[in-house]
């Protein structure tokens, strides 16, 4: 692990999946919005490839919105055809170094530990700079020391 890299983390985090979201700027300006408007912080944002005019859309909350969340997707799932699918009481790991855009293998060496933990991975998020994981409470224990194994070798 270079000097300059910090590996973080964040607990009790819910994970609210839109399947069959359609797949327009438009309508996911309006979701965040609307969540907005329940005074809901998001984090993690991520977009399955399309499949046709739909994706699935996936956003992190902390758990402390997770009433305000329910209230916000009981009503869109009254107003649309998206499923919802949400899921709380998980963990974000964050491995951030500045010279990640400029080294090669840093994503390898962190999968490369995590792979043999057989660990439910929930979302993945990246920049040029971090590589962040959301993990369930089961295998947060786990994948942390496996990240912070191999990033000390």
């Amino acid at each position: 692990m270079s000097a300059k890299t910090v590996i973080s983390t964040v607990d009790n985090i819910t994970l609210v999946t839109l399947v069959g979201f359609p797949a327009n700027v438009d309508s996911i300006a309006k979701i965040f919005d609307s969540i907005a408007q329940y005074g809901i912080n998001i984090d993690m944002i991520s977009m399955a490839p399309t499949h046709g005019a739909f994706t699935g859309l996936s956003f992190t909350i902390s758990d402390q919105d997770l009433v305000d969340v329910l209230a916000f997707t009981t009503k869109l799932k009254k107003e649309t055809d998206v499923n919802v699918i949400v899921s709380s009481v998980n963990h974000k790991i964050s491995v951030y170094d500045p010279d990640m855009k400029n080294t090669p293998g840093i994503a390898a060496k962190v999968f490369g530990a995590i792979s043999n933990t057989r660990a439910d991975l929930r979302l993945i998020t990246t920049s040029e700079v971090e590589i962040s994981l959301l993990v369930t409470e089961a295998d947060f224990d786990t994948v942390l020391l496996s990240i912070q194994k191999a990033m000390a070798e």
